[in-house]
């Protein structure tokens, strides 16, 4: 199960995932080669209440519902991710929101999306990077365009290279039956004041006008220009890309596949983001896509068991278990040679990625491991761990070491007693990607080996629309 709560909507899907054992020898990892999506809830608008706060109350009917149309109980569902996005991420009880549905529906991967990891899921939900892999080193520029914020991803051979977010979206400015303002958001207000129009509720509001601004302003963060609608660093200029595409539900009017209002701007917003597109002023030809308005709905989590092997380091056994911790990827690329300065720069990289504050929460750090596991090496390694984590080891936050080679008794001792790691678990022969999250038994005596659950965020495959370029 997968619930998506965002600026404007919120919906959710069942799927069913069938998975198959890799063929590597004695390899405990599976992956899904398939997916069939059993239920489909229906879209709604984002519940909030007194204060702006998001209508926990309201959303928990509503997912009630859906397992009920679905014909399923709470104890049918094996696995799932909550996903809060957009504007909706930053309410107060943001966390509480997530957090109760995690608890409330199953062994989930409760995830708030920040805006790069938004824009990541958006990419590959889409079906954006799937698309990428079928343009051999052709470079796809993904568009998701939701209630209160655009993301930007651009994407090669089926990886994300780079993100950005700005304050852009359908749902900027709500509107009644008049086409008078009721609520107007400090984005919208920023491009009233640029463009010299008169925005404030209870006045009527030119959403053409409006909404050629807001693409303007989504096409120049494509191209990489900066501004003060960015809510992240502005996107790197990797080349011109082959195609664009778009998500999130002012897709759903990028390509004429809705048409009623909801209370919004995002039927102007879509029809002006469809004209920049064929304008040139996205650098390249519009590819239409299956996925728009579900996205960022991730379906289910894969998950796989792997056992980490009897060269751990546990500082504290208490600590575990350990649950849902998200991997930040600090693994250098190639055979390039493991030294303290280039890992600390991986591991702050990763948190970037991710949008986690570094210190407030528990984290698992993959690294792969070149050359003899020589002391200077480890040594090396460990500091530049220690550096990129200061208040993580000095606060005593759990923090776990996922490593391919069998090092993780060494790394993990050097931390511990070297560099003030009171809470290190360090563990060896793993298999886990940037987006996995993991979950950390307790060591199973006598062999001492550590269980580890990798719960990975599930993505359906790229299929594009009859008759698309």
């Amino acid at each position: 199960m997968g619930v998506d709560i965002g600026t404007s909507t919120s919906h959710l899907l069942f799927s069913r995932l069938h998975l198959q054992r890799l063929a590597q020898s004695l390899s405990s990892r599976f992956v899904v080669v398939d997916r069939e999506v059993i239920h489909r809830s229906a879209i709604l608008l984002t519940p909030f209440g007194a204060g702006g706060l998001i209508d926990g109350g309201a959303l928990e009917s509503f997912v009630a519902g859906a397992y009920a149309a679905a014909g399923l109980e709470p104890a049918d569902v094996d696995t799932g991710a909550v996903i809060l996005t957009g504007l909706a991420l930053e309410r107060a009880n943001a966390r509480t929101i997530a957090e109760l549905f995690a608890g409330r529906c199953g062994e989930f991967v409760c995830a708030s999306a920040g805006h790069h990891l938004e824009a990541m899921l958006a990419a590959h939900g889409s079906g954006a990077a799937a698309l990428s892999r079928e343009r051999p080193a052709g470079l796809v520029l993904h568009v998701d365009v939701g209630g209160g914020t655009s993301k930007l991803a651009l994407v090669r051979d089926g990886s994300v290279l780079a993100t950005a977010a700005l304050a852009c979206g359908g749902r900027l400015v709500t509107l009644d039956a008049a086409g008078r303002a009721l609520r107007v958001e400090d984005g919208a207000l920023r491009l009233a004041a640029r463009t010299g129009l008169e925005l404030a509720p209870g006045r009527p509001v030119d959403a053409p006008r409006l909404a050629a601004a807001m693409a303007a302003a989504i096409a120049g963060a494509a191209r990489g220009e900066a501004g003060d609608l960015l809510l992240t660093e502005r996107l790197p200029r990797l080349g011109r890309p082959d195609v664009v595409t778009f998500s999130g539900g002012v897709a759903e009017y990028v390509h004429g596949r809705e048409r009623e209002r909801f209370g919004d701007i995002a039927p102007e917003l879509g029809a002006a983001l469809a004209g920049a597109a064929a304008g040139g002023c996205f650098g390249a030809p519009a590819f239409e896509l299956a996925t728009g308005i579900r996205a960022t709905v991730i379906g289910a989590s894969q998950f796989t068991v792997q056992l980490s092997g009897s060269t751990v380091h546990v500082s504290d056994r208490g600590l575990l278990p350990l649950r849902n911790l998200p991997v930040v990827d600090a693994r250098l690329p190639g055979e390039r040679a493991l030294d303290g300065e280039s890992v600390g720069a991986a591991v702050s990289a990763g948190l970037r990625r991710l949008d986690l504050a570094e210190g407030e929460g528990p984290v698992a750090v993959a690294l792969t491991w070149t050359g003899e596991p020589r002391y200077s090496s480890l040594r090396a390694v460990a500091g530049g761990v220690a550096a990129a984590l200061p208040r993580t080891l000095a606060a005593g936050v759990p923090l776990v070491l996922a490593l391919d080679a069998d090092v993780g008794r060494s790394l993990g001792a050097i931390l511990a007693e070297e560099l003030a790691g009171r809470h290190v678990v360090a563990l060896d022969g793993l298999d886990v990607r940037e987006l996995d999250f993991l979950d950390v038994g307790a060591p199973i005596q006598p062999a001492g080996v550590v269980p580890v659950v990798v719960k990975s965020l599930a993505f359906g495959e790229w299929r594009g629309t009859a008759g698309a370029p």
